[in-house]
């Protein structure tokens, strides 16, 4: 889980380099928040979850159907700050940021090890 998350902080450092070298500081910003509205949920569902499953008892389903709503929700909430909160949205870097984030776990998927 850890690794994906780091996986996660360095895709939207990239992302948000780039954006920020394409269409300058709103980009650049705009991406760093979109990324930030992925990051942040996936880390607390992934945290819920070790923690979850270091208890003697194990994880539960329902622990993991809660996480995820939460962490669907934290994911609006936070979008939707940004939103309301930051006027100078870039939205192509800032969907884009968040995509790039979101899906960057399959880098890991197909990594071959020996």
């Amino acid at each position: 889980m850890l690794r994906i998350t780091l996986l996660q902080l360095v895709a939207m450092v990239v992302v948000a380099c780039a954006a920020g070298l394409l269409g300058g500081r709103s980009a650049l910003w705009s991406a760093l928040l979109g990324g930030i509205c992925c990051v942040v949920p996936n880390s607390l569902f992934a945290l819920r979850l070790y923690i979850s499953a270091r208890k003697p008892d194990g994880a539960d389903p329902m622990t993991f159907f809660f996480g995820e709503f939460i962490k669907i929700a934290t994911t609006l909430a936070l979008m939707g700050a940004v939103v309301w909160l930051y006027h100078d949205v870039n939205w192509l870097a800032f969907l884009l940021s968040f995509i790039v984030v979101l899906k960057s776990y399959l880098i890991l998927l197909f990594r071959h090890r020996p």
